[in-house]
């Protein structure tokens, strides 16, 4: 599987910009790393991650990708229902309302089942029932068969546009092989882990479940918002902002700290309303969690970063008005990460046209901009929820990578209809970022300043592909693709 990927790799690549050997900047796996060329086109980042939806699930037939396999338009692959003994193929789902199934890691482990792909009903069907909060992620909310249901073009118009015009990754997988909050951590960090002395980074220690049952005292966990001692008070811009020390220490390196190291912008939106998973994966029930911009969370982990609170950066995470009052003016930062809240986040069972109408929304702002022409957009998604895909996810290290998701590259720079095979995760978002902004560096502990235990460098893995590739710098920057928010789709609410 590795090799075929790589090979594909090389064919999708083959045509890609040629980096300047006068770029040449210390470290990388090699000992050196070359800067691409042309990546300072783009001034800002803009990284919008939504929930919980498999490649398959949201392109498994979009044409030319490496999606559900299929002969004379009919899926080759079905999976064993434990229940009924039957074989169950991919389906065309047009329901609005999807259920999905559990999505921690003992499920990823479950549902790649050593390279077979196949134990996703039976995960379905072990998943808890009757929890109080829907989106628990060891829970099941609907048909055991939903999770291998894809929806086709007509339910979700606006997302295969993107994919059509602009660039669609169809090797993007998740960094970790788990749910929500180490994806989050992931995508601001790199690594997802616990640390028993507070404030002491070479106490952290590797923790792909971040489950609090195992760490009561100081886990990764969400917060709920009751009170208790705070060790900051809030800024100007969030002067309510409350960071609650009885709660997770994250003692590790984030990405913040090297971009303030280097004076370079940054934002983290948040959008008020439910979080979706429970603070407590293990937990057989709970309560939906009120998460805002003011409240750490599973979707919000910055606020307990260390380097976030020490760099007095908590002002950067502002409520989503923020963003698209910036992108009005004119004043995006260099980077933007913009987190859904439960309502448009598409983690079952929340809307698939309710997330939709707000990730077109929060494009069109981008492409309304004066900043539209010097402006990269990923969009992506935090984990596979429970959903079928066929492919199974390469090994890199003890933390994953975990399962497919949908990936798209959005920007006037953009190649145009075009499918990245690289193999990527998340952490091809941050390698971009350096590249773009901190001139080649890595969080790597070695080089960085700030010293932490993880197991490695994830921007340097060789099996992981480059976002430059997704650009071409010599075109003219191309115009926005303004779309309805509301587009007429396919979608039921039977």
């Amino acid at each position: 599987m590795v090799l075929l990927a790589a090979g594909s790799v090389a064919a999708s690549c083959g045509s890609g910009p040629s980096p300047s050997t006068n770029n040449e900047v210390p470290g990388g796996p090699s000992g050196s790393y070359v800067l691409p060329t042309g990546i300072h086109k783009i001034e800002h980042v803009v990284v919008i991650m939504q929930e919980n939806r498999s490649f398959d699930s949201y392109f498994g037939t979009f044409p030319g990708a490496d999606g559900i396999p299929m002969k004379n338009g009919d899926p080759t692959v079905c999976i064993p229902d434990p229940k009924s003994g039957q074989c169950v193929t991919p389906y065309v789902d047009h329901a609005d309302l999807n259920g999905g199934g559990p999505h921690s890691a003992p499920n990823a482990t479950a549902d790649i089942d050593s390279g077979r792909m196949d134990g996703f009903i039976g995960q379905a069907e072990s998943g808890r029932r009757g929890c109080l909060n829907t989106t628990n992620p060891a829970c099941t909310n609907s048909s055991n068969t939903d999770v291998m249901g894809y929806h086709v073009r007509s339910d979700i118009p606006n997302y295969w546009t993107y994919a059509s015009d602009f660039v669609l990754q169809d090797h993007m997988f998740e960094p970790n092989a788990s749910w929500s909050l180490p994806s989050h951590l992931f995508l601001v960090s790199e690594w997802s882990a616990y640390c028993s002395v507070k404030g002491n980074p070479s106490s952290c220690v590797n923790d792909l479940q971040t489950k609090p049952a195992e760490h009561p005292a100081n886990s990764p966990a969400i917060y709920g918002g009751q009170a208790g001692p705070t060790n900051y008070s809030g800024t100007p811009d969030n002067p309510l902002l409350k960071v609650d020390t009885s709660q997770p220490d994250y003692a590790w390196t984030d990405l913040t700290y090297l971009l303030h190291k280097k004076k370079v912008s940054w934002g983290y939106y948040v959008v008020s309303g439910n979080e979706p998973d429970c603070e407590n994966p293990a937990n057989m029930t709970c309560s939906p969690v009120r998460q805002n911009a003011h409240t750490p969370g599973i979707w919000n982990p910055l606020p307990w970063f260390d380097t976030v609170q020490a760099d007095h950066q908590l002002g950067n995470i502002q409520d989503v008005t923020r963003f698209y009052a910036a992108a009005s003016r004119g004043t995006l930062p260099a980077v933007s990460w913009v987190v859904p809240s439960d309502a448009v986040s598409e983690h079952p069972p929340a809307l698939v046209s309710a997330g939709q109408s707000y990730v077109t929304s929060l494009i069109n702002a981008v492409m309304r901009s004066p900043e539209w022409s010097s402006t990269a957009i990923f969009l992506t998604w935090d984990d596979w929820g429970g959903f079928y895909d066929h492919l199974v996810p390469p090994s890199v290290d003890a933390n994953g990578y975990g399962l497919r998701v949908p990936a798209m590259v959005i920007s006037p720079y953009a190649k145009k209809g075009y499918i990245d095979h690289q193999t990527l995760s998340f952490d091809a978002y941050d390698k971009f970022i350096e590249d773009d902004f901190l001139h080649g560096q890595r969080i790597d502990p070695r080089t960085d300043g700030r010293p932490d235990p993880r197991p490695d460098v994830r921007e340097n893995a060789k099996i992981l592909g480059n976002l430059i590739y997704d650009f071409d710098f010599t075109q003219n920057p191309r115009p926005p693709v303004i779309l309805p928010v509301h587009p007429k789709t396919t979608l039921t609410r039977s």
